[in-house]
């Protein structure tokens, strides 16, 4: 049985473990953080993904996980209403739409309860070096013994360690797009009820709404700015200071987010930024999901492109009977087009997000069967 080891326990990461394993693989997980990450907001899960999650078997309760919106207000930089809709919100864009929206640690925690059995999961470690021969992937960690695998698949995110060691620096691949933005999780002190509120001035903004049957926020704040900020993204003090800084002008509750900012305990914080690279693979490396095509928040695209993307490679590694050289081949020439479009979204409109029929399109634009 062929062996395959999986940077990354995030959306990607489990996904393509569960299909590597109904493909006869034996897949190893490793993850740095000491258990699945929890936090993190509310992710979109559209078109061609949702058939995904179907033939997994999760579709169902992914659905009866999803938020619940009712509406959503947006406010001026002083707090002012402008308008209200009771018809769609922009996190998730229209509210009867077959589409789901929910958090990213339900559905992380789904997926694992899932991708368990046969999967073997190393929590607490990272990958250290890469070093590809005729017998396989030799990986090193940091803090477990060196081990083979006959292939090795970067599912780590934005900042991938994998993609680091066997494709090269970061920057190269690394588009940002201006916008930074963060995400944290407080109590319910707004008393929200399934109802979204924006505020923005053009310069900064916030968004929050109420999760876990309206007893807790997730809480989205985002600026731009004109030079690139220099934090480290692991920083979270640096991080807060940041914010503070930049969205302390701005009105409505924007001092009790903040002051709830600097008590969070989890405070996801970056550039918005898409990953552009000519290759996805490389000997018997491969790049799944944000560490191959992020397309940054701003296409609302990002989740079902890591779902859709691990169920293509793995779908191709099936097919191959053994030949990844060919099923790598396989992946990058049918998943391109869907990831091009998709990523599209995040520039059609700087103003705001795409139009819905470039998004309708998109999401669709991959069949699930070759």
């Amino acid at each position: 049985m062929k062996t395959v080891l999986i940077s990354g326990a995030s959306v990607a990461g489990l996904t393509l473990a569960h299909w590597l394993r109904r493909h006869g693989y034996a897949p190893t997980v490793v993850e740095r953080a000491p258990a699945l990450r929890p936090g993190g907001q509310a992710l979109d899960v559209r078109g061609v993904a949702l058939g995904v999650l179907d033939r997994m078997g999760v579709l169902p309760e992914a659905r009866a996980l999803r938020t619940r919106m009712r509406g959503m207000t947006m406010l001026d930089g002083e707090g002012n209403e402008q308008w209200s809709s009771t018809e769609m919100a922009l996190s998730s864009g229209r509210l009867d739409s077959d589409d789901i929206e929910l958090l990213r640690d339900d559905l992380t925690q789904l997926l694992y309860e899932h991708a368990r059995d046969g999967v073997e999961y190393v929590f607490g470690d990272r990958l250290t070096a890469l070093d590809e021969d005729a017998d396989g992937v030799h990986a090193a960690f940091e803090h477990g013994p060196r081990r083979t695998f006959d292939l090795v698949v970067g599912a780590d995110g934005l900042h991938s360690a994998v993609r680091r060691l066997a494709f090269g620096p970061e920057p190269e691949f690394v588009h940002p797009l201006g916008p930074y933005v963060a995400v944290f999780a407080t109590e319910n002190f707004l008393e929200l009820d399934n109802w979204q509120t924006w505020l923005t001035d053009g310069t900064a903004t916030y968004c929050v709404y109420p999760a876990r049957d309206n007893t807790e926020l997730r809480v989205t704040l985002g600026f731009v700015a004109p030079e690139p900020v220099e934090c480290d993204y692991r920083d979270t003090p640096a991080q807060k200071a940041i914010l503070a800084e930049r969205m302390s002008h701005l009105g409505g509750d924007t001092p009790r987010l903040l002051k709830a900012m600097w008590d969070a305990p989890n405070l996801y914080f970056d550039v918005m930024a898409q990953i552009r690279m000519d290759h996805w693979t490389k000997g018997r490396i491969a790049l799944v999901g944000d560490a191959a095509y992020c397309p940054s928040p701003l296409s609302g695209q990002g989740t079902s492109l890591a779902v859709v993307g691990a169920y293509a490679l793995a779908d191709e590694l099936g097919r191959a009977a053994g030949d990844h050289a060919a099923a790598f081949a396989r992946y990058e020439e049918r998943l391109r087009p869907y990831v091009e479009l998709n990523q599209a979204l995040a520039t059609e409109n700087p103003n705001g997000p795409a139009s819905e029929e470039s998004a309708e399109r998109a999401k669709n634009a991959f069949a699930l069967d070759a």
